[in-house]
């Protein structure tokens, strides 16, 4: 292997582990609770959980949604371009939608948050970019920021990704706890495969 990529790889996972790492020591559970509060009361009321974003962050969508679906909280992938095209029509008043963005300011992504709006829903946002058209448009914030991607050219999304993931993770270890799911509850849902039995000490 050239000494280039030996030297790529080497620095992606030192910054992987400083920008992570000061990710996560800055992170407070008390910054997740208007988040889990919005879901929580939608919930209680009928309503339903959406996630959505446009580029990367539309494969990072796409696992929340499987991810809090396979926990407990039932959750829809809403594609971030085909929102404004019809898809909006998934929604329903009262649902919330999960909306992601590195930079807060995609253009697609403003004209989706304000279509779901406009059919009666809330908006948690996720993004790097606290200062943000995102931050400040929603109605629940969850912080997901770097300050290197840990890449050559520094702009391909990598460490951005991982936080994104990190900040939607938590989010659903703490509404999976609101759930109380059970391990056989757990089992229902994961039939097929390692995670489809029950463990020797849940038995």
């Amino acid at each position: 292997m050239k000494e280039e990529s030996l030297r790529a790889l080497s620095a992606f996972y030192a910054s992987a582990e400083e920008e992570l790492g000061r990710f996560l020591r800055a992170r407070s559970p008390e910054e997740y609770l208007p988040a889990l509060e919005l879901i929580t009361a939608a919930q209680a009321r009928g309503g339903r959980l959406h996630v959505t974003g446009i580029g990367k962050c539309s494969h990072v969508a796409t696992y929340a949604a499987s991810l809090l679906s396979s926990t407990g909280n039932p959750a829809y992938y809403l594609h971030g371009t085909e929102a404004v095209h019809g898809s909006c029509g998934q929604l329903q008043a009262g649902d919330v939608v999960i909306a992601i963005s590195n930079s807060g300011e995609t253009a697609e992504l403003k004209a989706t948050v304000l279509a779901v709006k406009n059919n009666g829903c809330s908006v948690i946002g996720v993004s790097g970019n606290a200062e943000s058209w995102l931050a400040r448009s929603c109605d629940a914030f969850l912080f997901a920021g770097v300050g290197r991607e840990g890449g050559p050219l520094n702009r391909a999304p990598r460490n951005s990704v991982l936080a994104e993931l990190l900040a939607l993770q938590a989010l659903s270890a703490a509404l999976q706890a609101e759930k109380n799911w059970t391990p056989e509850q757990y089992v229902r849902c994961h039939p097929g495969g390692a995670l489809g039995k029950l463990r020797e000490n849940e038995k």
